[in-house]
């Protein structure tokens, strides 16, 4: 799977190759999402351009990216002794020095530069880059892989029992709605920071009886997982929906967006990666853990591969069971957490179709659908090929429905290959 990743990588990287601007708005917002990477949180950083209308458009567009990135940009636009002149202003003040100067290309050969020798500054360069390729757009990916990766991990542990959670989209949104709520109702813009993890853990905790509800369900009366999860994602949907009068809850603290966008800036690689990154990954180490180096993580496997050998062999199989649901209503309740926060909002209408999405990651990673096998770095490359190909389509201007069609298609190839690989298996015991 890590070389079907690495081959969809690289047809994506050839397919967006080419020519990256260097003036005008894309020349600022390409630079600036150069140097994002560079910077740490609330850098100070000063913009340089000249008089231009591409200098204009240069300035705009990369103080605009800068700012949504967390620095503190000041522009300077003119003629080049005027910005001398504001420059040297600007640092006679007590803000203290600029971690950068980010420089339209018109201003390449300002002699003004050699009075301010000791600030750093960057130029746009033209050059072949794949848009793939690019700082902001891999940012991107793994931002928008974080909350189906999470999601991923606990629909993992129901998959390898042989079951399947179809409720985990909804429980995001009532997750979601959960905590935009209590945080309204307990402060709004002007919460706490207590108030604001108390509503996190409680909207997580609310899920997880939820789970809990259909794990008894599944266990305790032998409904099919299928129908339980059904009746539960409808359920949850609709309890959502009233929660919120149908309506989307947006009264939050700005403080509320730091796990969902904020980051840290890594010195080794010379890039800021986001919070909820960290967070995806220390899950996926924990899980990894739980499920090769544990009791109850061994037990889950035998489930998977024969319930009632299982139980023969002394695994508390309905115990187990109920665990791995509430586990995945668990993480879809962080999912839903992680989303009010990127979105400042909690809305019902989060979470739609996700669990296509969740599933299609957990198969294309190698787990069975029949159950007894699988690996969490397995579903985490699955997530990663699903979220490549879905930002590879939409940088090649692959429309949304066509998007479905391939969706579906590489669910159908993932069910299709464990399959064959199943009969192989089997045909090789047989003659062996």
């Amino acid at each position: 799977m890590i070389l079907v990743l690495l081959l969809i990588c690289v047809y994506y990287s050839v397919v967006t190759l080419k020519k990256q601007p260097a003036t005008g708005a894309d020349g600022g917002k390409a630079l600036a999402e150069d140097v994002s990477g560079e910077l740490r949180e609330d850098d100070r950083v000063f913009v340089v351009a000249g008089t231009k209308p591409d200098d204009h458009a240069f300035a705009d567009a990369a103080s605009r990216v800068l700012s949504e990135n967390g620095f503190a940009v000041e522009v300077f636009r003119g003629a080049p002794p005027v910005v001398k002149r504001e420059m040297e202003q600007a640092l006679a003040g007590s803000a203290g020095k600029p971690a950068l100067l980010v420089c339209s290309a018109s201003t390449a050969g300002w002699r003004i530069f050699s009075d301010f020798n000791e600030l750093p500054r960057r130029f746009p360069v033209e050059r072949l880059w794949p848009d793939f390729l690019k700082r902001a757009n891999l940012i991107n990916i793994a931002d928008q892989i974080v909350v189906i990766a999470i999601l991923a991990i606990g629909m993992t542990l129901v998959i390898i029992t042989r079951g399947i959670d179809l409720s985990v989209g909804s429980l995001l949104a009532l997750s979601a709605v959960a905590a935009a709520w209590l945080i309204e109702r307990n402060g709004a813009e002007n919460a706490s920071i207590a108030v604001m993890v108390g509503a996190g853990l409680g909207a997580i905790l609310i899920c997880g009886v939820v789970g809990l509800f259909s794990g008894a369900m599944v266990t305790a009366f032998s409904i099919p997982p299928f129908i339980v999860t059904l009746a539960v994602m409808l359920i949850a949907s609709g309890i959502a929906f009233d929660w919120s009068n149908n309506e989307s809850i947006h009264r939050l603290p700005p403080a509320f967006t730091w796990l969902g966008r904020a980051g840290v800036t890594v010195p080794v690689l010379g890039i800021r990666l986001p919070f909820q990154v960290l967070l995806m990954l220390a899950l996926y180490v924990g899980a990894h853990f739980f499920m090769t180096r544990t009791v109850l993580g061994r037990h889950i496997y035998a489930i998977g591969g024969s319930p009632e050998a299982a139980r023969l062999s002394g695994v508390p199989v309905n115990r187990v069971l109920v665990f791995a649901y509430t586990a995945c209503a668990l993480l879809a309740g962080v999912g839903g957490v992680l989303m009010a926060s990127q979105l400042k909002s909690g809305a019902p209408t989060y979470g739609v179709t996700y669990e296509l999405t969740v599933i299609a990651a957990v198969v294309v990673g190698g787990t069975s659908l029949m159950g007894g096998s699988g690996r969490i770095f397995g579903t985490f490359v699955g997530a990663l090929i699903i979220a490549v190909i879905q930002n590879g389509m939409n940088l090649t201007g692959i429309d949304y429905g066509a998007q479905k069609y391939v969706l579906g298609a590489i669910i159908l190839i993932a069910v299709l290959l464990d399959q064959m690989k199943r009969r192989f298996l089997r045909g090789a015991g047989r003659h062996g």
